[in-house]
């Protein structure tokens, strides 16, 4: 009996790893700035672990020198390039960074994402990992 060709694909992101120099910095960041919420997890084998929470997705944070096995081969702190998607115009967040201090390293400028065109803004996070901001194009027009 011969086995059916079978096409595999992934449908959604669930969760990506951050490897940075400090948790506690990290947190304060993803919070206060990009509004995620934070959350202290055991695993089975009772480690603790943090996490950031967005949507329906979460970002769980390795502590430089402490990180999870299996890991990236050359885990890092300020080595990501990560972008997020909001509902909140442009001009909200040129305001909402200048009350937290953290300074634009770009934009607003026009980008492609993978839902079309977004107008984006750059940012560090405590790790200077490169963030980008987009408003689908639709909603900052």
């Amino acid at each position: 009996m011969s086995q059916a060709n079978v096409t595999c694909q992934v449908r959604a992101l669930d969760h990506l790893v951050l490897t940075v120099a400090s948790i506690p910095a990290t947190v304060a960041f993803y919070t206060k700035v990009l509004g995620m919420e934070s959350d202290v997890f055991t695993v089975a084998d009772g480690t603790t672990r943090h996490a950031l929470y967005f949507g329906h997705q979460k970002i769980n944070l390795h502590e430089v020198d402490h990180e999870f096995d299996p890991k990236a081969a050359h885990p890092a702190p300020g080595t990501a390039d990560l972008c997020f998607l909001t509902d909140q115009s442009t001009e909200d967040w040129i305001r909402h960074l200048a009350q937290h201090s953290v300074g634009i390293e770009e934009g607003p400028v026009q980008r492609t994402g993978a839902a079309g065109r977004i107008m984006s803004l750059y940012m560090r996070d405590s790790d200077q990992n490169l963030i980008e901001i987009g408003t689908l194009a639709e909603q900052a027009d």
